[in-house]
């Protein structure tokens, strides 16, 4: 890994509007020339409306999944919510070696355990501005049911009580906002 390209770890609760910060701060990004990427992960989740596979996440199935575990293929991989998700070593690697940074959007528990493999990796938490509203925008998107929500729920209440491990916190108050300190946060990491 350069000087120039970090491993970015990002995370926060479902619900929380990490996809909207990530999509408008690569257009940023984008613009001005940044090497930056996404890491893709693999993930056993069923994809929900209008994601496409090999640009959300790679679905595959459990056996696949656990396949690539028995081989160590996954930088981290974590079960959520009964679903597997992970980050490819090789993909990874192969942009860190390039010069390009990856941000890996991953839940707590790999976030934890990649900050544990790479202590200098920067980390952000995106918080909602209240769990109230956090609620709202998961039963807003009109995409799981009840059990499902609830389910949700008390993850984020374990993901927001681990917040303090993280070297940044955004409150995501604002889109634009949120977006713009991710991108502050970026450029003075990767200087």
């Amino acid at each position: 890994m350069s000087k120039k390209s970090k491993l970015i770890i990002f995370t926060g609760p479902s619900g929380v509007g990490k996809g909207t910060i990530l999509e408008k701060f690569f257009d940023i990004a984008k613009k001005n020339n940044n090497k930056v990427v996404y890491s893709i992960s693999s993930t056993t989740r069923q994809p929900r409306a209008g994601e496409i596979n090999g640009k959300h996440y790679f679905f595959i199935s459990k056996e696949e999944f656990e396949k690539k575990i028995n081989e160590n293929a996954f930088l981290e991989w974590a079960l959520y919510n009964g679903n597997y998700y992970g980050t490819s070593k090789e993909f990874t690697d192969k942009c860190l070696n390039n010069d390009t940074s990856v941000i890996l959007e991953i839940e707590l528990q790999g976030a934890l355990n990649v900050m544990k493999k790479y202590p200098d990796a920067p980390s952000i938490f995106i918080m909602p501005p209240s769990f109230e509203e956090l609620e709202k925008r998961l039963r807003g998107r009109n995409t799981e049911d009840e059990e499902t929500i609830l389910k949700r729920l008390n993850t984020a209440k374990t993901e927001i009580e681990n917040s303090n491990k993280f070297k940044y916190r955004i409150v995501n108050n604002g889109i634009d906002e949120a977006v713009e300190e991710l991108y502050q946060i970026f450029i003075r990491e990767t200087k």
